[in-house]
């Protein structure tokens, strides 16, 4: 893949006076730019490359040179003539002359180092930034505003108003993609020439934006306009995240937590008491079994009591058994003894213990969640909510897990992996979009529970089958950094409380570590008792049983 920062084409003349340009020029802000667009980090560009690749259009330096979009090049400059049309007293160069003074700054926003010329970076901002206004324009033609009155034939194809056309969400897709932002700083300027105030293009850009973010945001829009200030916004893709992820979420997720110091007498007592109804099982199980031989005085069993008794069996029976069995060659009767250590969709209490200290991060990527068929059949009840991610709550009272809204269609995935890849690499406190697709991920995993979740109104599909929700949920366990929400580990922690406390639940997980989980000893018990009866079978042809153990024979 071929791109504008290709080594094979690196100049080291031009890069050293680069480099002592900008050591030279001032800086133009009082505050430094913050780096707002990034490369996909490698972990999730090959989990599923074309989600983060765009297919159409390539906006920005990072895929300029990417052949399979060249065609996307005079729809471009289709768009930049519309521009200087709609404003004929203002020439196209002077924008771009504009954007040169502001290098510096369009520059700052990208975490790559960018190996083109000034005035290359600008007329490539200036003509991607007339083909985004032109694409977006469609949403102020929706509320009866906008720039012009209709698209040129030459993007009527291209550009949909009622958003059906297969090549209108791919352009979308694109859009939203990490590495395919340019500044929203460029589209604010472009605008300022179009416009007699900047409050004036402003309201317009916000416009096409809300209008964009209802059109790909998965949750319930519940903004208030006065809320969203466009010169706080780095570029289309940071829009979609702060309406998803507002800052008052980010603010309450961001609390201290002060954590009491462990006790280090206390480790080995939970060892113990963990390791203490196993061990009392077996024994418990031995002295019955004990008890009862002991219980007999007839003449066969008396034969067998003689070697049981003796000091050698007595001695092998006080062993350490549970030390010994963690010895090479004796593992094998140990190792599914707790199974549920390495099962992660059963291992509650280590979720628990978990999300007691939020600083330290998730032991796995699945998340240990039981799934929708499972709380389903503990009594836990789904109901959808208009809010945002903030939404999600369970109410143990009642045993009714809270879910937002989310509607899933053709653009949902990728919209929902780049918001995922963006927050990796911007986000400084915890992953919210993240830790909610975790959680997602681990309530579904089967076409049932996103059938059941599709019942109850929390998910609207509009995608083909309830099968392609599964997989869209369960194909996107891939994060690149694990992390605490406290307001979802707590949903989390409620309704694992709930699930384990079920009657039926706790039988089965009863079965499951000391009937299905030992089946070393039931094996070894099951020989003994096969031995016990051909020894006693072997008496009996030689003496008569009836006669020995009294027993009064039919007449």
């Amino acid at each position: 893949m071929t791109s504008i920062s290709n080594p094979i084409s690196f100049n080291e003349h031009m890069w050293v006076i680069e480099m002592r340009r900008s050591l030279n020029e001032e800086v133009e802000e009082d505050n430094e730019v913050p780096v707002n667009i990034f490369n996909v980090p490698k972990a999730l560009m090959a989990n599923k490359p074309d989600c983060y690749v765009p297919q159409e259009v390539a906006l920005g330096p990072f895929h300029r040179l990417r052949p399979e979009l060249y065609e996307m090049e005079r729809y471009k400059l289709a768009a930049a003539k519309r521009a200087q049309k709609n404003v004929p007293e203002v020439n196209f160069e002077s924008f771009v002359d504009q954007l040169t003074m502001h290098e510096t700054r369009i520059r700052a926003c990208y975490h790559r180092f960018l190996r083109c010329n000034g005035e290359t970076l600008a007329w490539m901002m200036a003509i991607d930034a007339c083909f985004l206004l032109d694409f977006l324009q469609v949403y102020a033609v929706k509320s009866g505003r906008a720039i012009t009155k209709a698209s040129s034939k030459m993007m009527t194809h291209l550009v949909d108003y009622a958003g059906t056309k297969s090549a209108h969400n791919a352009i979308l897709r694109d859009m939203v993609m990490v590495e395919n932002q340019i500044p929203l700083y460029v589209l604010r300027k472009l605008l300022e020439f179009q416009f007699s105030a900047l409050d004036e293009a402003d309201d317009m850009l916000l416009l096409m934006l809300v209008g964009f973010g209802e059109h790909l945001c998965p949750f319930p829009m519940t903004y208030l306009s006065d809320q969203i200030h466009v010169e706080e916004q780095a570029h289309l893709l940071d829009f979609l995240y702060n309406l998803i992820v507002p800052s008052r979420l980010k603010e309450t997720c961001e609390v201290e937590v002060v954590i009491e110091p462990e006790n280090e007498d206390d480790e080995p007592n939970e060892n113990k008491e963990r390791s203490s109804p196993e061990s009392n099982y077996v024994q418990q199980l031995f002295l019955m079994i004990w008890d009862m031989l002991t219980a007999l005085a007839q003449s066969p069993i008396s034969l067998l009591k003689l070697p049981l008794f003796s000091n050698p069996v007595k001695f092998i029976m006080k062993l350490p058994w549970e030390n010994i069995s963690k010895l090479p060659g004796f593992s094998i009767f140990y190792q599914n003894k707790n199974p549920e250590n390495s099962n992660s969709n059963s291992n509650s209490n280590s979720d628990s213990n978990s999300n007691s200290n939020i600083t330290k991060p998730p032991l796995m990527e699945e998340i240990s969640i039981p799934s929708v068929s499972e709380l389903c059949n503990s009594g836990l009840r789904f109901l959808p909510t208009n809010g945002s991610i903030s939404s999600t709550t369970f109410d143990p009272k009642t045993a009714t897990l809270y879910l937002p809204t989310v509607s899933l269609d053709v653009n949902t995935e990728v919209t929902l992996r780049n918001l995922v890849a963006y927050e990796s690499s911007n986000a400084s406190g915890p992953l919210i979009i993240t830790r909610y697709t975790e959680l997602m991920n681990g309530i579904i995993d089967t076409e049932e529970d996103a059938k059941i979740l599709r019942e109850r109104g929390i998910i609207l599909n509009r995608l083909k089958s309830d099968e392609e929700v599964a997989n869209l949920w369960n194909g996107m366990s891939k994060t690149i950094r694990l992390t605490k929400v406290p307001f979802l580990d707590k949903v989390i922690e409620d309704v694992n409380k709930y699930h384990n406390g079920v009657w039926k639940v706790k039988a089965g997980k009863f079965m499951k570590r000391y009937v299905f989980g030992s089946w070393q000893l039931l094996i070894f018990l099951a020989t003994i008792s096969i031995l016990l009866l051909m020894m006693l079978q072997a008496f009996c042809s030689v003496y008569s049983c009836p006669r020995t153990f009294r027993v009064p024979q039919d007449q």
